[in-house]
């Protein structure tokens, strides 16, 4: 049957999509006029009807009316690992997507309004919609609405949903979304040099605790590695952490040791998306992070550990946390999502960008003097890089390397600096890349033997996921690897993870990762991975 709502330039019908013969007797009766232009507006509704049906809708749409626009929007990129979190949403709702399966992509898409009759068709995906179709103002206007700092979901997200306009009959014709193209939207699919295997690490035992992310892991020291803060699953719910945890490898096994917390009344701050640098052996500085978007500015905190492990007996070590003490710091030490460096032999930390509570970026830097945790001044010469948060620094050569990040304008950035050390000042310089490197955020980063690799994160390109980048830093080239995840039994997703290099195994270590996406739910990755890199890292 057909429920009406009729007002005088307004009807409400109530129609089963696929039974065509009932819509057109249904839209004939509410006094449709097939001859004049007719815009279709279907958001998220094909998707849930049988490929079969769907398609002869919008062959039918094509074929009865002579001047006709339609607009779709729907998900898309099913098979990569938000893209299989997205299909596990909605099958739990029981209402699976259908359109997936034939048609995953945007190309896809596109082929099929052209072969069912429509002339003009463009689409793209939302992230593109944002940036290249949105005013600068409204963008602006949304992105100051409430706090907000979930943007490898956000863009996740936008990446799994496209737009597309399709038309026949229009006189001119009606292209929307190529009409006010005015930043350079994104190339073709990136290329890859080559794929290197993910697999589960290899564990004494299921290590639990480490289901988190905006956490940090840091080799404390060789083949011990402390987890502090994120958000995670603790004790069988979903929380900001409060546990550290200890990974100790021995015999080629990663196990968990017991964390004793030598001065159990000063509690950790529950913190994430700070930094963590080993200054010694036994002491490392905890930097910057938030509790909530709106809350950062937590200063800083020691960890001390004793300096010496009993390895002979690797089934009982524990790592002492000495007095967690806080410092009220200047205002200058507060940036959300702060990455540390060292530098000057290693008499300085060096803090850069980041974001705090009221700024969305920031562009500064300092030196702290690790001794008397002081600011010290010290000249720097060169190209200022732009403002950046969720971006990765690696100490090299006595300066830092930073990469990527995301801009003022909520933009990934493809660009890497190198703060070099002068005799009595630092320079920034600028790292060509060639070919230049995809810009993204969100990643971590490693040096060894004069190549920086960076791991994961978020980019733009809806077509693939960031794996290993390998940037040789003599020559400027940089190579994209995929991460093969066939062994794994779970969605491998590498954003707001940590990751710990072995030089001497060349192994990698992916800890934690994941997120909390507000139309799916929270997903984190279930186990730490292993990736050996020797085959990428060998000299040729």
């Amino acid at each position: 049957g057909v429920i009406t709502f009729s007002g005088e330039d307004y009807k409400l019908l109530g129609v089963d999509l696929s039974e065509l013969s009932e819509l057109e007797r249904a839209l004939e009766e509410a006094g449709l006029d097939n001859e004049i232009p007719t815009l279709f507006i279907a958001e998220v509704v094909l998707t849930y009807m049988e490929n079969r049906r769907s398609d002869a809708l919008i062959q039918w749409a094509a074929e009865h009316f002579s001047q006709a626009c339609f607009l779709l929007y729907e998900q898309m990129h099913p098979e990569d690992p938000f893209g299989r979190v997205m299909q596990q949403h909605f099958s739990q709702l029981n209402s699976a997507l259908h359109s997936l399966s034939q048609y995953p992509d945007c190309e896809a898409q596109q082929r099929r309004f052209f072969e069912k009759g429509w002339t003009e068709c463009s689409v793209m995906d939302m992230n593109e919609f944002f940036a290249c179709c949105t005013p600068e103002d409204e963008q602006q206007r949304v992105q100051a609405l409430e706090p907000f700092d979930e943007y490898e979901e956000w863009h996740l997200k936008c990446s799994h949903y496209f737009v597309l306009t399709a038309s026949k009959g229009m006189e001119p014709s009606w292209t929307p979304l190529l009409s006010n193209m005015t930043v350079p939207c994104h190339d073709g699919p990136v290329r890859v040099a080559g794929s290197i295997t993910a697999a589960a690490c290899a564990m004494h035992s299921e290590i639990s605790g480490l289901r988190r992310y905006g956490h940090h892991s840091v080799l404390i020291k060789p083949n011990v590695i402390l987890t502090t803060g994120g958000f995670g699953e603790e004790d069988g719910q979903h929380c900001r952490m409060r546990n550290f945890h200890v990974l100790i490898k021995h015999a080629g096994y990663w196990k968990a040791g017991s964390v004793k917390k030598e001065n159990p009344d000063k509690r950790w701050d529950e913190r994430l998306y700070h930094t963590v640098s080993c200054l010694s052996n036994s002491v490392a500085l905890v930097v910057g992070g938030r509790t909530s978007p709106s809350s950062a500015g937590l200063g800083m905190l020691w960890l001390k550990f004793p300096e010496t492990c009993n390895a002979s007996d690797p089934g009982d070590i524990t790592v002492a946390l000495v007095k967690i003490f806080a410092f009220v710091t200047y205002q200058i030490l507060t940036s959300l999502f702060t990455w540390l460096s060292f530098s000057i032999g290693e008499k300085y930390l060096f803090l850069y960008g980041g974001r705090s509570a009221m700024e969305p970026v920031l562009g500064d830097w300092y030196f702290l003097h690790t001794q008397e945790l002081s600011c010290t001044v010290i000249p720097v010469e060169g190209p200022v890089p732009e403002s950046r948060h969720s971006h990765s620094a690696c100490s090299w050569k006595g300066g830092v390397l930073i990469a990527g990040g995301l801009g003022a304008a909520e933009q990934p950035l493809g660009s890497v600096f190198f703060l070099r050390e002068l005799e009595q000042s630092f320079q920034w310089q600028t790292v060509e890349t060639y070919p230049s490197l995809v810009p993204r955020y969100s990643h971590t980063a490693h040096v060894h033997d004069g190549k920086l690799l960076l791991v994961g994160g978020v980019w733009f390109h809806s077509s693939s996921v960031p794996g290993i980048t390998v940037i040789d830093l003599m020559t400027g080239l940089c190579l994209d690897y995929a991460i093969n995840v066939e062994h794994l039994e779970w969605p491998l997703m590498l954003h707001n993870h940590s990751s710990v290099f072995l030089p001497n195994e060349k192994e990698l270590l992916l800890i934690g990762g994941g997120g909390n996406c507000f139309s799916f739910g929270t997903h984190l990755n279930l186990e730490p991975v292993s990736l050996s890199l020797s085959s990428i890292l060998t000299s040729h």
